[in-house]
């Protein structure tokens, strides 16, 4: 006989807080009420119901058939003797590492954290795509570069700059002189950089810390985005 809508809600109430019919262990009245079922699943909007049936299906029928009344329910008397009692608990011992896999009927199963690990998984593919195919911030630095003294070799300290080496750094291998006054020079020199990877502080602190006998001051005269 099929269950109605007023006996769902009947269990939907008695299973509130509750793993199965008869409290925190299966019984007879599981067993009863699964086979009322008759292999249909209960309506979704039932939780409980719908929870408790999808674990007490994990169980084979010859296990549901050693389910007794549930402990303080009453119910019928198990006409087996005290041998058949000892073998059912120890039979029940066996059971108990499947039982503790679905004592919480709502529990994220083993389908469930797998979609999520995989979805979990192609998010952070979809965000490294993104960042790989992300076009590479850069910027064009024209800076000037003034020596101590009118006789320096201009030539061998350009060497020495373009010697520089950082990563993310390009230097353009053409540089000018241009006279400031006094027959003093001074050097104009560019170079590309990888905005993430170089500081312009940095790399003019490093021409100046490096080759501070030579360098009296380095200046930036165009900062350009590429």
């Amino acid at each position: 006989m099929a269950v109605t809508e007023a006996t769902f809600q009947e269990w939907e109430a008695k299973l509130e807080g509750s793993n199965f019919f008869g409290g925190d262990d299966p019984s007879e009245e599981d067993n009863n009420n699964l086979k009322a079922l008759d292999g249909s699943e209960p309506p979704a909007t039932f939780p409980n119901v719908f929870g408790w049936f999808l674990v007490v299906k994990m169980f084979t029928e010859e296990v549901r058939s050693t389910w007794t009344a549930p402990k303080g329910k009453g119910g019928k008397k198990d006409k087996k003797g005290k041998k058949e009692e000892k073998k059912e608990e120890v039979k029940k011992e066996e059971d108990d590492d499947e039982d503790d896999e679905f004592d919480d009927m709502f529990g994220e199963d083993e389908d469930d954290a797998a979609a999520k690990e995989e979805i979990a998984k192609k998010a952070k593919e979809d965000k490294e795509k993104k960042k790989k195919a992300a076009p590479v911030a850069k910027s064009i630095i024209l800076f000037e570069v003034k020596p101590w003294e009118a006789e320096q070799d201009l030539d061998a300290l350009a060497a020495k700059i373009l010697g520089i080496e950082m990563d993310g750094l390009l230097w353009k291998t053409e540089f000018k002189k241009e006279p400031i006054g006094y027959g003093i020079f001074k050097l104009i020199m560019g170079c590309t950089v990888e905005d993430d990877k170089v500081g312009v502080d940095d790399l003019l602190e490093k021409i100046g810390g490096d080759f501070e006998d030579e360098v009296q001051s380095t200046d930036i005269l165009a900062f350009n985005k590429v």
